[in-house]
């Protein structure tokens, strides 16, 4: 049984205080669901000090939205995974597709920063997924296939078992348009196929496998609801504390059933 992670992903949102006024609100009313359910938040940099205090003592993860595939040196702007580690920010988000898009990040640079991911023990939350142009091209086995080979090249079973993977179809991402429920569970089925064929049966059934893309809480339970989606990574959704309780609740529903 794959227990369902939902992580709130906020991009480029919500300094220290607005981090604090949040957490607080959710530490209030999340009761029990985290039994069921992981929950992990992804803050700006700035505010990960906040998170991971607020945070210590409660059955919530943090995680960091980038790092660089670097250990240190002159790279302006960059934050390592030791400094990550020095947080107690236990995830990462790799290759989230505005990554790909927008700052250009290949597949041989993704799967950099997987293996400084993996070497200090860090989790990953590695996103892949396919644009609008390249889903009508009928490409949407190709596309996984290359993320997924590329991404994770090298890496051990081991490795590939501490790491969830987050299907985005690019198209779906802040627009509003949802994947349908049988349109996200064929993707997620697909990827499970190509994981088994790299790292065995066995690590393709127990991998986790979140579904992003204009997730929320009126389409959460019938996406969380198939058997191929282990969870969600949730952008709009999850910058107000009752919505993202909502799809935190359906998690739990899902682990249930």
């Amino acid at each position: 049984m794959r227990k369902p992670i939902i992580a709130a992903n906020w991009k480029m949102n919500k300094g220290p205080a607005e981090t604090e006024d949040f957490l607080k609100g959710l530490i209030s009313k999340i009761g029990k669901a985290t039994d069921k359910c992981d929950v992990v938040i992804a803050p700006p940099f700035v505010s990960l000090p906040t998170a991971t205090k607020l945070l210590a003592s409660h059955d919530v993860s943090v995680a960091a939205q980038n790092v660089s595939q670097y250990d240190a040196g002159a790279y302006t702007g960059e934050i390592n995974v030791m400094m990550l580690k020095e947080l107690y920010v236990p995830y990462v988000i790799i290759g989230h597709s505005e990554r790909r898009a927008i700052f250009g990040e290949t597949d041989e640079v993704l799967n950099a920063k997987m293996h400084k991911v993996r070497e200090t023990n860090l989790k990953a939350i590695f996103c892949i997924g396919e644009t609008l142009e390249e889903r009508e091209a009928g490409q949407l086995d190709e596309v996984l296939r290359r993320q997924l080979t590329e991404g994770l090249k090298g890496l051990s079973e081991k490795d590939v078992l501490e790491t969830v993977l987050a299907y985005e179809p690019v198209w779906a991402i802040g627009t509003g348009v949802t994947a349908s429920p049988e349109q996200a569970q064929e993707a997620h089925a697909k990827v499970r196929v190509i994981l088994a064929e790299s790292f065995g049966g066995e690590v393709a059934d127990k991998v986790r496998i979140q579904y992003g893309g204009s997730v929320k809480p009126d389409n959460a339970a019938e996406l969380l609801a198939q058997p191929d989606i282990d969870g969600a990574l949730v952008g709009g959704a999850s910058m107000e504390v009752g919505s993202f309780l909502q799809i935190i609740e359906n998690g739990s529903s899902a682990a249930a059933q």
